[in-house]
């Protein structure tokens, strides 16, 4: 049964970016399933193989120079008034250039299209990554925090980049309501990154000597939380977390690929201690992926208000 909006501030009509991603992939149903009323539009490089013909979809390369025309073309022949901007990569591809168009100039031409279209409100996805794995971080990261990404990671530097362009945005249009949700590490049936590889290898290798503490969130919590932003006005930056946090001994000893939703999970592969030195040859060796970056430190976050 199709779940009616009653909010009297939820959008007719809604687009969404980055439809081979997991978060519009997972939204876009979600949204259609609400109301007959709402109207869904989709942006992409490419259509999705067995797109829903219900979703009015629009080609358009966000790392073309001339995206922003095109976009505030779609944005306003389609009449939206609101935008969630998914089109990120899961993983960082090895173009640095291209995943910069993409992400970072990608988004300006998106800002730039809104505007130019008059929408009334742009959701866009980000990380907690940003905020990057320092010794000096204290236990619990508000918001309000700094964002000190990975030195060496270009997808994060491209992220924070971002923000700070969606930030000096939203400041010169106060008319729009700007939403910015960071999610943590997202785990479930669904969803596959190198993060949920690394959990789900049957020998789980970990820093020796270091335990930082691990956040995880539910992909249906994660989606939920897209779905409210899109439909409702929260203005401002939201982490979203699950409830708790756990060091990273405990969490890959006794950890499961698909974790409950707002849940803390537990199986029990092996763990296998590497020394900082030796994780490259470890890893080279056994045939493992990489430690997600920030191995050695971590913080609990502040969770959506």
């Amino acid at each position: 049964m199709a779940r009616v909006v009653s909010d009297a501030s939820a959008p007719g009509v809604i687009a969404v970016t980055g439809l081979h991603g997991f978060i519009a992939r997972e939204l876009v149903p979600r949204l259609l399933a609400r109301s007959s009323g709402l109207r869904v539009v989709g942006i992409d490089e490419r259509r999705p193989i067995r797109f829903d013909p219900r979703v009015r979809f629009h080609k358009v390369d966000l790392t073309d120079p001339t995206a922003d025309g095109k976009l505030a073309e779609v944005l306003e022949g389609e009449r939206v008034e609101a935008v969630v901007h998914a089109a990120f990569r899961t993983d960082p591809s090895a173009d640095l250039e291209l995943d910069h168009e993409l992400e970072t100039i990608g988004s300006l031409h998106l800002m730039h299209a809104c505007a130019a279209a008059k929408v009334k409100r742009l959701v866009v996805a980000s990380s907690t990554e940003l905020y990057g794995p320092w010794p000096d971080n204290p236990n619990f990261l508000t918001e309000s925090h700094p964002l000190r990404g990975h030195p060496h990671a270009h997808a994060v530097r491209d992220r924070i980049e971002m923000e700070h362009l969606v930030a000096e945005w939203s400041r010169a249009h106060p008319d729009i309501e700007v939403t910015v949700l960071r999610p943590c590490w997202i785990f479930g049936p669904s969803y596959w990154n190198r993060v949920v590889r690394y959990f789900s290898l049957p020998v789980v290798p970990v820093p020796l000597g270091y335990d930082p503490l691990m956040q995880v969130i539910h992909e249906e919590d994660a989606v939920r939380a897209f779905e409210r932003a899109a439909l409702q006005p929260r203005p401002g930056v939201f982490n979203l977390v699950g409830s708790g946090v756990a060091p990273l001994h405990p969490a890959a000893a006794g950890r499961q690929a698909h974790p409950e939703p707002a849940r803390t999970a537990a199986a029990s592969p092996g763990l296998l201690p590497v020394p900082e030195p030796d994780r490259r040859s470890a890893r080279g060796l056994l045939r493992l992926p990489p430690l997600p970056l920030g191995g050695r430190w971590g913080a609990g976050l502040g969770r959506l208000r």
